[in-house]
């Protein structure tokens, strides 16, 4: 792989008509019909949700544990006994809920939403094994088409999911729609490296060293080569603070972790 061409591979908002007519998009650096991505990225996700911590920790060297917690901090969840609803979108396996609901108080609930069920399948598992009991729900859906009414949640998190939807702009839009007014939208992705000389270096592991060692704890390297792709092809710091305010969320800002690695967003439903 070519590092020198991740960060031309970045798209625009849009993507164009393939040959047949057919609206197509991104998966990692292929062009593909935007009907088939949801089963490309189920399919990567579901061969790799047993081992999905594991997958995290090669792709970020073992900080997205530093960074989810750094989300949570900045969530400030209340500690008291009053009603505090979360959305976690694209969180099957728990992480980010569990880690919720040990910070929050015991007012707190949490509604885990993950397109995949083999993901979900992870999280119910981890959940009975932590006693969390009926503070916390799982439910099949599409990050696009959020299966809850308008108005629900007093937050909404999604960490290192958004950039595997078809439509990140409906992401968004649900988000907004689901949240009630004073809602906060927080979002952790990898993003964009600022620091000089860190960018190369992260181009070269990523590209070199991640698919490597995905075959070798999993015997296939492809579903980690996909999401090494899917990061470089993510919008940018700004460009995403700027799609976030297009649906409507006021007082967005970031912060960067790590040099940019990853970026936490955040944003209001005034």
């Amino acid at each position: 792989m070519n590092t020198q061409s991740a960060p031309d591979a970045r798209p625009h908002a849009g993507e164009s008509a393939g040959e047949s007519g057919e609206p197509t998009t991104h998966f990692g650096f292929r062009t593909v019909p935007e009907a088939e991505k949801v089963k490309l990225v189920h399919d990567v996700f579901e061969q790799v949700a047993s081992r999905y911590d594991l997958m995290n920790d090669l792709m970020s060297g073992g900080l997205h544990r530093a960074w989810k917690q750094a989300m949570i901090d900045w969530l400030n969840p209340p500690r008291g006994a009053r009603p505090f609803r979360l959305i976690d979108v694209a969180g099957g396996t728990g992480d980010i809920a569990f880690r919720f609901l040990e910070r929050a108080g015991p007012g707190a609930h949490v509604s885990v939403c993950d397109i995949n069920p083999h993901m979900l399948a992870v999280g119910r598992a981890r959940a009975e094994a932590q006693q969390f009991g009926g503070r916390v729900e799982f439910a099949c859906g599409n990050a696009e088409a959020l299966p809850f009414p308008d108005r629900s949640f007093d937050a909404y998190t999604i960490a290192f999911g958004i950039r595997n939807v078809t439509h990140v702009e409906k992401a968004l839009e649900e988000a907004f729609r689901v949240l009630k007014p004073g809602g906060r939208f927080l979002c952790l992705e990898f993003s964009q490296v600022s620091v000089p000389v860190l960018d190369s270096i992260y181009d070269a592991y990523s590209f070199s060293a991640i698919p490597k060692m995905g075959e070798w704890v999993t015997g296939n390297g492809e579903p980690y080569q996909y999401l090494v792709e899917s990061i470089r092809r993510f919008p940018p710091q700004q460009r995403f603070k700027s799609m976030i305010e297009a649906q409507g969320f006021a007082r967005v800002q970031y912060r960067n972790l790590t040099g940019g690695v990853a970026a936490m967003h955040s944003g209001w439903r005034l």
